[in-house]
């Protein structure tokens, strides 16, 4: 078969297998959208949401309206280095997902705590949690 056809049916094949939120003109269903557009938004969620240990340092956290001491983090997150843990919270911290208090006292005492922006991205993984448990076998 010459190449421009294997070309072809593979550019066929991946039309048939598009997700069902495309239309026939290519082009995104979710209105003011395009996939371009939804792909460029996300991307900053999608490069803090999904580093490992974003949502182990998430869950304690939405869990109470208390605020989370470093060592509770450290204690909670079994395979995940301190220096991993030292850089995601600051990751959130810096994203306004995080509010941290430093306490000058001998030890030192940090603790953090979701701010607004925080809240709202946590009761949205809780709603995915929640779409999760509905859809698993």
């Amino acid at each position: 078969m010459n190449p421009s056809k294997q070309n072809e049916r593979k550019e066929s094949s991946v039309k048939s297998n598009q997700l069902s939120i495309l239309n026939d003109n290519n082009s995104c269903n979710f209105r003011g959208y395009s996939i371009e557009d939804l792909m460029r938004e996300t991307s900053e969620l999608r490069k803090i949401v999904t580093k490992r240990g974003t949502l182990e340092i998430l869950i304690p956290l939405c869990c109470s309206t208390d605020p989370v001491r470093y060592i509770t983090f450290r204690k909670s997150m079994k395979g995940i280095s301190s220096k991993t843990l030292t850089i995601r919270l600051k990751e959130l911290e810096k994203n306004g997902i995080l509010s941290r208090q430093y306490f000058n006292e001998i030890p030192p005492r940090v603790e953090y705590r979701l701010t607004q922006k925080g809240q709202e991205l946590v009761e949205s993984i809780i709603s995915l949690l929640q779409w999760m448990r509905k859809w698993s076998g």
